[in-house]
């Protein structure tokens, strides 16, 4: 429509277009409202009739190797562009022509680009288009019909098809080695090994190299090989009846293993799954395993069946295999260790015939693998016990319970730990770090959580000195009291007897809890109120001395005795109050704050038969003495009567305080009297004995100048005197010691060389005796070597070394024939006498040797 508006805008404006080369414009004629044409060059004049619609526009140029689609082509025929009787071109309406290169054309009123120029595809290889017709058409020799889909195969170049439309680029898989590819038919069609395929069905594809899916497969997954090793197995399950690799069938549901035996690595087929990677179970010579439904030789499980397998081994569980409770250990037992064993299977045991049911126990020293037959209950090992500890032990077939005690001991088939229950309270005394004794009267202190109990061991309780414990046995109804220090062992049937007190002040019920009884001396402390005959009440903090009188620990109606009140704090407390209640209220306040210790420690004692208060109090009950009561404060529970006491207290305090102050200032001045008398008496004194030592000084003054004048020169005289007396008892003194000097340098001097000669003439000695002893170990060598030798050599050995020469010479002769020859030099003298009897001799002997 901007075309057109443009048009008839510029025919408005001008009636002349010069149209260049390879440029049109349409014009519309108004008369007959056709549309023509006009293609340049020229210059078109236009007439009134006539309208400029569209152009000049230039025409459309195809290059090589490109294309443009055009909408609602012209028809032609061998003469050209068709034309109506109207004059008027014909189109083919809804239509498409895909044109090429060629002449720059022009487009014919009712034509349009649908697509503009643009490159031919170009496919490489290794790819493909898939094209799909979109109606029906004749492709060379092959009939296509709508809907229908191909590859056009790289490496080429695509021409389009106003009847093909490309649907997509087709990229080839790689397939590398020991890689498969999977695929799928999404129609039925054939594959490129000409195999049918029908629509879904997958299948795999492990030719090593580039692969390009047809039309009508599609690519699911490259599927990589699963390597096996000899530790590494694969379980494979079958999702369809088919045959495997190795041809064998395989059934829908089946499953198996794959091992390193088989193949080294594997690629799973399209009907197979893998259910997982099995890794190699190993045995070691102290293990074991039982698997559970095992395979047979024929391939299938054997359920309900188990195998066992002793190590050294190591195997892969076959699919459907279990291993019961894994991987276990041999039972390796001790001198100290055992095993519970129970039949599951009737089998024979050795010799002995086992029974489903049926329990025994096997003990150390021994190896054990128990087998399918047998279950493994529990492992027991002996408790080593100690005389103060214990456990105890319930026998399954009787129900008995008993206590087992300082010795080590090691549970039967038959026989368990039996747990003992307490009540919480007493497991939280037992489990307390408090001592009963020495922490009585620490109740506040923060504890850590105790740790929790092991209810097999025997109970223990450490009862403290001066106290005692009540056990009661629940099975033989009966009680009996330990005294401490002691330490308590419950028995199967046996409770501690808890105690409940007062405590606090005033006393309050159930405070204290606790399982030993003190038997003091102790104290306790209350506060209780009061009320004189005057109405003035009155708080008093009391403090009593108790114990418990035993007399004989040995009696045990005296023992029980002491836990018929399972209180004794409070309802002594309360019996002393009560008594002291009924003493205040008969006693004016004056009194009873004069008198209040007299009142109350006979209102609580009582008197004797002489009118004097007793010195304890007796609760015949639990044999419980009070001994003392010491009156800690008293108070007045009145605010008004408080502060009239603490008036008349402070009154009294003034009226001392002011006694003694003048008391003491009256003390003060008769002492400063008498300090001052002291010293005017002493002052006195001092001057008189000032007066007689300077006397004295006067006197010897005077006599120590006399005694300078006259005794100078006897002095003189005396020091030279005494002078040359100690210059000639020096002098002979120094001869003295110059004689014992020389005495002695000459004493050493002889010491000296004598010891010298002495370490000389030894050291001469044993010179000389090493030297011999040198000797005669050499010439024991040498004797011992040369006795050595000739036995070495022999004696036979040595005679003929002896004679070897001349046995030579006498061979030697006679090899040459001769009896005798003589040989010199001719400037030595020979002994005629003495060579003749030689020849003589060697002649009589060389005859001898003949004969």
């Amino acid at each position: 429509m901007s075309q057109a508006k443009k048009g008839s805008t510029q025919s408005e404006e001008q009636a002349i277009y010069r149209i260049p080369p390879y440029f049109y414009l349409h014009v519309l004629d108004l008369n007959t409202n056709v549309t023509r044409i006009e293609i340049g060059p020229q210059t078109f004049v236009r007439q009134d009739n006539d309208r400029v619609v569209f152009g000049p526009e230039k025409m459309i140029i195809v290059p090589p190797r490109y294309y443009c689609v055009i909408e609602n082509p012209v028809m032609k025929d061998d003469n050209g562009v068709m034309y109506d009787n109207l004059g008027q071109v014909k189109l083919r309406h809804a239509d498409f022509e895909v044109r090429l290169v060629q002449d720059p054309f022009p487009l014919y009123p009712g034509e349009s680009v649908k697509q503009n120029v643009q490159a031919l595809r170009i496919v490489t290889a290794n790819s493909a288009l898939r094209l799909k017709a979109i109606l029906d058409f004749a492709d060379d020799t092959v009939a296509r019909v709508a809907g229908d889909e191909w590859l056009f195969e790289g490496p080429g170049t695509y021409i389009p098809q106003k009847e093909v439309s490309i649907e997509e680029t087709i990229r080839a898989t790689i397939i590398k080695q020991n890689q498969a590819i999977k695929l799928r038919a999404r129609k039925e069609t054939t594959d490129r090994n000409g195999n049918a395929r029908v629509t879904g069905e997958e299948w795999l594809v492990k030719r090593r190299g580039a692969y390009l899916p047809g039309a009508y497969e599609e690519v699911i997954d490259i599927v990589d090989p699963i390597v096996l090793t000899d530790k590494k197995a694969l379980h494979i399950s079958s999702t369809k009846t088919h045959k495997d690799e190795k041809d064998v069938e395989r059934k829908n549901g089946e499953e198996w293993l794959i091992t390193s035996l088989d193949c080294e690595d594997y690629i799973p087929q399209v009907y197979e799954e893998v259910v997982g990677i099995i890794k190699i179970t190993t045995l070691t010579n102290r293990q074991y395993c039982v698997i559970v439904d095992p395979v047979g030789e024929d391939g299938k499980p054997q359920l309900g069946s188990k195998k066992l397998i002793k190590g050294e081994k190591s195997f892969f569980l076959c699919p459907g295999e279990t291993l019961l409770n894994g991987i276990q250990d041999i039972f390796i037992l001790g001198e100290n260790d055992g095993v519970i064993l129970k039949c599951l299977e009737a089998f024979t045991d050795g010799t002995t015939p086992r029974s489903p049911g049926d329990r025994w126990m096997i003990r150390g020293t021994c190896e054990y693998v128990p087998p399918v037959e047998v279950d493994v209950e529990a492992r027991r090992k002996t408790i080593p016990l100690d005389d103060n500890e214990g456990i105890y032990v319930r026998d399954n077939k009787t129900g008995k319970v008993r206590s087992i005690c300082g010795d080590t001991y090691m549970l039967t088939q038959d026989e368990e730990l039996w747990s003992k229950e307490l009540t919480p309270v007493v497991e939280h005394l037992l489990a307390s770090s408090k001592d009963p004794l020495a922490d009585r009267s620490d109740r506040n202190r923060s504890e850590r959580a105790p740790k929790p109990r092991d209810k097999t061991k025997v109970i223990t309780l450490k009862v403290p000195h001066n106290a005692a414990v009540q056990i009661y046995d629940y099975k033989l109804k009966r009680a009996r009291v330990v005294y401490g220090p002691e330490l308590v062992m419950l028995g199967p049937d046996e409770e501690f007897t808890q105690l409940s007190l007062s405590g606090d002040k005033p006393k309050r019920p159930n405070i204290i809890k606790t399982l030993c009884l003190l038997l003091g001396p102790d104290f306790c402390t209350d506060i209780i109120t009061v009320e004189t005959a005057d109405h003035a009440r009155l708080q008093l903090q009391l403090s009593y001395n108790w114990h418990f009188e035993v007399k004989d620990k040995f009696n045990e109606t005296e023992a029980a005795r002491l836990f018929s009140v399972p209180d004794f704090v409070g309802d002594s407390c309360k019996a002393i109050a009560s008594r002291i209640r009924g003493a205040v209220a008969a006693a004016n306040f004056d009194d009873f704050h004069k008198n209040s210790a007299k009142i109350i420690r006979s209102s609580v004692f009582g008197f004797d038969d002489n009118q004097k208060v007793r010195n304890k109090f007796l609760f015949p009950q639990n044999n419980l003495v009070i001994t003392s009561i010491d009156i800690q404060s008293v108070e007045p529970v009145d605010q008004r009567t408080r502060d009239s006491l603490q008036k008349s207290v402070q009154l009294a305090i003034e009226i001392t305080t002011n006694s003694q102050e003048a008391t003491a200032r009256h003390e003060a001045e008769r002492l400063e009297q008498e300090a001052r008398g002291r010293l005017e008496r002493q002052k006195i004194m001092d001057e008189a004995e000032a007066e007689k030592s300077r006397r004295d000084l006067l006197e010897l003054q005077a006599n120590s100048a006399a005694v300078e004048s006259t005794g100078q020169a006897k002095a003189e005289a005396l020091s030279r005197a005494e002078s040359c007396r100690i210059e000639g008892e020096a002098a002979v003194e120094q001869a003295k010691l110059k004689a014992e000097a020389t005495g002695i340098e000459a004493e050493a001097e002889l010491k000296r060389l004598t010891q010298a000669r002495s370490a000389e003439i030894g050291y001469v000695r044993e010179q000389n005796e090493l030297e011999i002893n040198k000797s005669k170990e050499m010439s024991e060598i040498e004797t011992g070597k040369f006795r050595d030798t000739v036995s070495a050599i022999g004696a036979d050995t040595i005679k003929s070394i002896a004679m070897a020469g001349p046995e030579l010479q006498a061979k030697l002769l006679q090899s040459l024939g001769l009896r005798s020859t003589l040989i010199t030099d001719g400037s030595s003298p020979i002994n005629l006498f003495s060579t003749a009897s030689g020849l003589l001799g060697a002649l009589q002997g060389g005859q001898q040797h003949d004969l």
